[in-house]
């Protein structure tokens, strides 16, 4: 009987978190961590659907839309230059954002640098031993979307 309910509960914690299609720092680290096939199957199995895949020079970007369509993944794998790697997850939500940065800041993550990217959206380097994640605001006057980098 416990184990039912023990069961139970994980079943709808799981599914509360697949359906608000949020990750945890150390999943999307993970991600990082797979061949682009194994990412594929992981996303196909997470019910994310295929968005687009870029191949630029050196690098190609695999993408996935949630099945509500709330959020993005993408996978960021280049040839050459390994430790560029990424995981880029972008969503909506400010909530979630501030959720992130406040783990971040829990685990040891230390801000680093603030910057613009190239497209003007501001962003907040954090480190962390030899760990690097990035969080993008929305442009000034914007309210979405959020983007948090996790590099390999």
């Amino acid at each position: 009987m416990r184990k039912t309910f023990g069961f139970l509960l994980f079943s709808m914690v799981l599914s509360i978190q697949i359906s608000a299609q949020t990750f945890t720092l150390e999943q999307l680290k993970g991600f990082n961590q797979l061949t682009m096939d194994e990412f594929k199957k992981e996303m196909k199995q997470l019910k994310f659907r295929f968005y687009d895949r870029t191949e630029g020079l050196g690098f190609v970007l695999t993408e996935y839309d949630s099945s509500d369509y709330t959020s993005k993944i993408g996978k960021f794998e280049y040839t050459e230059e390994k430790s560029q790697d990424s995981i880029e997850f972008t969503f909506k939500d400010k909530k979630n954002y501030n959720e992130y940065l406040k783990l971040m800041l829990a685990a040891g993550y230390k801000e680093t640098e603030k910057g613009r990217i190239i497209t003007k959206e501001p962003y907040v380097d954090y480190h962390r031993n030899n760990e690097h994640i990035r969080l993008i605001l929305p442009k000034t006057g914007e309210s979405s979307p959020y983007t948090i980098i996790v590099f390999k």
